[in-house]
């Protein structure tokens, strides 16, 4: 539904289904591709687009440290391979692994690479389709992002602790939102969660 509902704007802005496609694989972010949709007007702000994706994307430096600790037996010249497939999805699935048993290539490659060929394939599907899907929103589309997260931080939950995290990040989050233009609000979110995290931590620890 995501990959449906990107392919859709990005039509309607203009790209055609190879330009979508093509986006897709080399970007490969859906969250840096919503956001460069939205901005995306004829001439193309180039620098303004690739410095939105650089903030969109800081959080796959929280995620990276966080896998890094997992991939010892992953061959490090296959390293880039994991960096390049390694999204929302994919992480979660990984670190849910990582607390049962070792995080194996097989795994990766059997979580990371349908997750791939379904955003593509639906990206390309949605830019053919175009407007032919009618009102995203009127079929719930605009939400399957939302779902999406719901699930995966549902995936983490331990009680107090974990709430006391995603108040943090979203407060703070929110306020970031209400008060300035542009995606900083994802940046201050996850800082903001990650440092309630680890204040917490240290409280434990000290204890």
């Amino acid at each position: 539904p995501i990959g449906l509902l990107w392919g859709t704007l990005a039509a309607a802005k203009g790209l055609s289904p190879l330009e979508a496609l093509l986006m897709s694989v080399i970007v490969f972010a859906g969250s840096a591709q919503f956001v460069a949709v939205d901005m995306w007007q004829d001439p193309v702000p180039v620098l303004l687009l690739t410095f939105t994706a650089l903030i969109v994307n800081v959080r796959h430096v929280l995620m990276s440290a966080s896998l890094s600790r997992h991939i010892d037996a992953i061959p490090r010249v296959l390293h880039p391979f994991v960096a390049y497939f390694l999204t929302d999805e994919s992480w979660a699935l990984a670190e849910r692994r990582a607390l049962q048993e070792p995080l194996t290539l097989s795994f990766y490659i059997g979580v990371s690479l349908p997750l791939a060929a379904t955003w593509w394939i639906a990206t390309g599907v949605g830019a053919m389709l175009g407007r032919a899907l009618g009102d995203p929103s009127a079929i719930g589309l605009d939400f399957a992002f939302s779902a999406m997260f719901i699930a995966i931080l549902m995936g983490f939950w331990k009680g107090p602790s974990t709430a006391g995290v995603l108040a943090m990040s979203g407060a703070v989050a929110a306020g970031t939102y209400m008060a300035f233009d542009g995606p900083w609000y994802i940046v201050t979110g996850g800082i903001a969660g990650a440092l309630y995290a680890y204040a917490t931590w240290r409280r434990g620890a000290e204890a």
